[in-house]
């Protein structure tokens, strides 16, 4: 992939993170399988080049078991498959994640969560150590290598096992986090480090600080940037979606959906609440980013708003810190999907992350 080229990513709301007015549940937008492989459909329809499905427990419907049943619907994009560590023994997480891969023709990517697991609280330090040797794992058996590991979570020696991914490689894991534990488990096994929105300096000093982890253990990183857009035929019209977003929205409904996240705590999510806070009345942080999403959502926050220049100038301006992968999504998904497809995505050279 070129410098100038990016990978450019959609959300399937698996997580009943559907609305067209943010916190007014919606029945037709409540996550099913029809509602969002329509979603998934209008995306690959669109011409992104992937798709992250999302993970969590009490809310939604299994990523894996709707990935499985949506890989014969796509011709052309990938997906992106979320997993909580822990959830799944990792031996068999690595099957699964073979299996998927051969079915979807060797386009599968994981994005690999290190959030508590329900009805588990386990302290940042142990719960990273644990997200790093499920990593060490599914690379040396994705890889085709056999597995001698003692760890303080996992002692597994075992065989490869028989099925393989198309590439027999373990495919690209994403990873994002902004605590300590989470910086250093991603230098020390993710392949594309994910940051939710923030300031434009910030943006490019935690890219600075991966890419010096990453390089005192020999590795390099690559960087994706997880956001929403809401994009319109001028930044008036923008505006007014985003207020219309946000025109039913009772505040203590919206702190209700932020606290029922199992990641609500995390300092992620904390410095998302940060911007916000510093945002101007309008819920503007700074030129385009709006941070209101963050009222009835807990994790990625803020959204690119405004014409299709404005946002198109955004994404570049990203790109030119070293973002390579964009995870965009917006509400309705299906509606924003359709929106930014015809009107930003033309003006990008983009491609599927190699």
């Amino acid at each position: 992939m070129s410098s100038d080229t990016c990978e450019v990513a959609w959300f399937s709301a698996l997580c009943d993170d559907d609305y067209e007015f943010l916190g007014q549940p919606d029945p037709a937008l409540r996550s099913s399988f029809e509602h969002c492989r329509n979603i998934a459909l209008t995306a690959e329809a669109g011409g992104f080049d992937n798709l992250l499905l999302p993970s969590g427990y009490a809310l939604g419907i299994d990523t894996f078991a709707f990935a499985a049943a949506l890989a014969p619907s796509l011709k052309r994009m990938k997906l992106l498959a979320a997993t909580r560590c822990g959830e799944t023994w990792p031996p068999q997480l690595a099957r699964q994640i073979a299996t998927l891969d051969q079915m979807l023709g060797g386009r599968l990517n994981v994005n690999i969560i290190s959030s508590d697991l329900p009805g588990e609280t386990l302290a940042s330090g142990p719960r990273y150590a644990r997200t790093v040797e499920v990593m060490a794992i599914l690379k040396t058996l994705l890889n085709g290598q056999p597995l001698n590991h003692r760890g303080e979570f996992y002692q597994l020696e075992l065989a490869p096992p028989r099925v393989t991914t198309v590439s027999c490689k373990c495919p690209a894991l994403y990873f994002g986090g902004l605590s300590e534990d989470a910086r250093e488990a991603a230098a020390e096994g993710s392949d594309v480090y994910l940051m939710w929105p923030d300031r434009f300096e910030t943006v490019r000093d935690i890219i600075a600080d991966m890419t010096a982890r990453a390089a005192r253990r020999g590795r390099k990183l690559r960087y994706g940037y997880r956001v929403h857009v809401i994009v319109r035929e001028t930044e008036t019209l923008a505006r007014e979606a985003a207020d219309r977003l946000l025109s039913r929205l009772d505040d203590a409904e919206g702190a209700a959906i932020r606290g029922r996240s199992l990641d609500s705590q995390s300092v992620g999510v904390r410095r998302q609440a940060e911007l916000r806070a510093a945002a101007s009345g309008d819920g503007f942080v700074e030129d385009n980013l709006w941070t209101g999403i963050g009222r009835a959502r807990s994790g990625c926050g803020a959204a690119i708003v405004g014409d299709p220049d404005q946002v198109l100038a955004k994404l570049k301006a990203y790109q030119s810190l070293g973002i390579e992968a964009f995870i965009l999504s917006g509400y309705p998904h299906a509606a924003e999907a359709d929106l930014f497809a015809r009107h930003v995505l033309p003006g990008l050279n983009h491609g599927p992350l190699a």
